[in-house]
């Protein structure tokens, strides 16, 4: 194999996912490029661990660990950070499966020295079969998912996406890892922006670092019934608001809303008036198109002023840990 070697860590929580788990490690081990190894990050749930050491005990490609630091995805990936072998560390959702080439396309970037980051193209697999009428793909970032509007092909970015994601090694010998009270935590309110907020702080460290998206880097993300739905949404929205104040609160909100304000303005409002177009041409879900993107608006806005206010309280903080390396390749 040549290239670098590349270390996938997969973090899981529950065992409700067991089969997506199965499927997301098997997608690993399929892929044209093969990965050096499999790193299953188990977050405090010792009956997962124990099922998921057994399924993998004789499989010399698959290592299972516990989340060595305190509950959540960011601890969890830093834990995956600190185990890994490879030169390049990649992530992938517990709920998600990685087409062929996906390890490739990765691979591939790194070759100009200069890139630290690649990340991919996450497409949504609804689980009734198809997308809801009234859901704008604006939003696809509510289930974890490539929205519209981000650019096409292989291209510089700001940040890439957590769930189909890969750095250098040395980006977190650079910047640290992950910060804690960002992100997920298991089934608490879907906060995010955990690695927004690394990317920016990488760019910060190494301002001559290259981050990019490579749309040919593709995963298959299952989204669940219980998402399909309005409420969801509207939950998701306003905790990405909660999430974006505490990225403003660590890196500035000149760049932590930098990619949004060109969001909110140009790539949003073009989507209402689609919606509206539409309705007039009475299309299927072109007024519910277009009311979901005002209401994730004024939502993650709202979230974004109460997330503000938290933070000059003092009400919410996080932290930065150093990521220790265990073994090196």
């Amino acid at each position: 194999m040549s290239g670098p070697g590349i270390s996938v860590v997969i973090c899981a929580y529950t065992e409700d996912r067991w089969e997506d788990i199965l499927a997301a490690v098997s997608s690993v081990r399929a892929q044209s490029r093969p990965a050096l190894e499999t790193l299953l990050v188990v977050d405090h749930n010792q009956a997962l661990l124990d099922r998921l050491g057994k399924e993998y005990k004789e499989v010399d490609d698959v290592r299972v660990l516990a989340n060595a630091g305190p509950r959540g995805l960011s601890a969890g990936r830093n834990t995956g950070i600190a185990a890994a072998r490879g030169e390049i560390v990649a992530f992938l959702d517990d709920d998600a499966v990685a087409e062929r080439d996906w390890l490739l396309h990765f691979a591939e970037a790194y070759a100009d020295p200069r890139v630290l980051a690649v990340g991919g193209r996450t497409e949504p697999v609804w689980a009734s079969g198809r997308r809801p009428a009234w859901f704008p793909e604006e939003f696809d970032w509510v289930v974890g998912c490539t929205y519209r509007g981000l650019p096409r092909g292989r291209v510089r970015v700001r940040n890439v996406l957590g769930g189909n994601a890969s750095f250098r090694r040395s980006a977190f010998d650079a910047a640290g890892g992950f910060a804690t009270g960002i992100g997920r935590d298991g089934d608490k309110r879907p906060l995010g922006c955990e690695e927004t907020e690394l990317c920016i702080r990488l760019s910060r460290a190494r301002p001559d670092a290259v981050l990019l998206i490579d749309d040919r880097a593709v995963i298959h993300h299952r989204v669940p019934e219980a998402r399909e739905h309005f409420r969801y949404f509207r939950t998701r929205t306003y905790a990405e608001g909660l999430s974006k104040a505490l990225v403003a609160r660590s890196v500035g909100a000149g760049k932590g809303l930098e990619s949004e304000r060109r969001y909110a303005t140009r790539v949003l409002p073009a989507g209402v008036a689609r919606g509206l177009r539409d309705a007039l041409l009475a299309r299927p879900g072109g007024a519910g198109r277009a009311g979901a993107i005002v209401a994730g608006v004024l939502t993650a806005a709202g979230g974004y002023v109460v997330g503000s206010v938290r933070a000059r309280r003092g009400g919410t903080t996080f932290s930065v840990p150093e990521v220790e390396v265990a073994v090196r390749e």
